[in-house]
């Protein structure tokens, strides 16, 4: 790969007309995000946040009011770059008569692939997904864990360099999300890019490199997962020892806490410092300064709350 960005979003704006026209659906408004190629991409909001919308979009399933997109350094509107592209649509069906490897064999033929080397990689995807055994079973059988695995096993029978996933672990136990997380780790590390939407927050926040938070349809933000659910102003300290009660009323924003660490809120690093020279200076011994950290949850729950009292305002 030798461009900086799997996925290029430029003002993308879609609305939806009810029937006859009364009523307006702004999907989406002015949404603009980058991808980084060899990386995997979270985006996440509510239901109805137009999630799916940017989705068909970027696939050409449907197509934005205005605004423009770029998939591999190509336009989206060039027909070509789907043939590097993988995509598993959420609550996927397939014909519960087909097997899962004739499941597999049918999209391989459609995507240009027969004989040997299309068997040679439905072997592979299936050794990959943990489906070996079940490759003469009827997909009838599968679980809903097996199945979202075959899923993703269909999304990656062209070999693509870009997956887009749409609620890929929705309605899997534990252990079914914990094999579907190891196997989008495996495809990072073959260099492919992950476009993935979800609403399991947790599941989200264990694998990936990037994340965009998007409701009712605009982008309110995107980062990392340490830069959205970091603190900066905000430490636990432990100590060896235990500070006097003068010192601590001695400094605004120390505090003790009931697991015998201490809470602090400072301003900036320069204040953090001080303070640190200040427990320093009465022979005290720092142990750990932690920064502290909201999960993305809490995270995603209070920014989308305060753009729907922003929106009432």
């Amino acid at each position: 790969m030798n461009y900086p960005n799997a996925v290029d979003v430029f003002g993308f704006n879609k609305i939806y007309s009810s029937t006859f026209g009364k009523k307006k659906v702004f999907a989406l408004t002015d949404l603009s995000l980058s991808v980084p190629a060899g990386t995997i991409f979270g985006l996440l909001g509510p239901n109805g946040a137009g999630k799916t919308t940017l989705i068909k979009l970027l696939l050409g399933i449907t197509f934005p009011d205005s605004g423009s997109a770029r998939i591999l350094n190509e336009d989206i509107s060039n027909v070509k770059i789907k043939s590097k592209i993988g995509y598993l649509p959420e609550n996927h069906k397939y014909p519960s008569y087909l097997t899962g490897g004739e499941t597999l064999k049918f999209f391989g033929q459609m995507s240009g692939l027969f004989g040997s080397p299309l068997d040679k990689k439905i072997d592979e995807l299936l050794d990959l997904m943990n489906l070996s055994k079940w490759k003469k079973s009827k997909v009838r059988t599968y679980s809903k864990g097996m199945m979202q695995r075959l899923g993703i096993a269909q999304a990656m029978i062209n070999d693509p360099e870009l997956i887009f996933l749409d609620e890929p672990t929705d309605g899997v136990d534990p252990i079914g999300r914990k094999e579907i997380r190891d196997v989008l780790v495996e495809l990072k590390n073959q260099h492919k890019t992950i476009f993935l939407n979800s609403h399991i927050l947790s599941e989200v926040e264990l694998i990936t490199d990037n994340v965009g938070i998007l409701n009712k349809g605009k982008l309110l933000k995107q980062g990392t997962v340490k830069e959205l659910t970091e603190k900066k102003e905000e430490y636990r300290l432990s100590l060896e020892g235990q500070l006097n009660n003068d010192f601590l009323i001695g400094i605004p924003g120390l505090e003790k806490n009931k697991d015998d660490y201490y809470n602090l809120k400072v301003a900036d690093t320069p204040e953090l410092n001080k303070v640190i020279d200040s427990i320093r200076s009465h022979n005290m011994l720092i142990r750990e300064i932690i920064p502290v950290k909201n999960t993305l949850e809490e995270m995603f729950i209070s920014l989308i709350q305060e753009a729907n009292k922003e929106e009432k305002r």
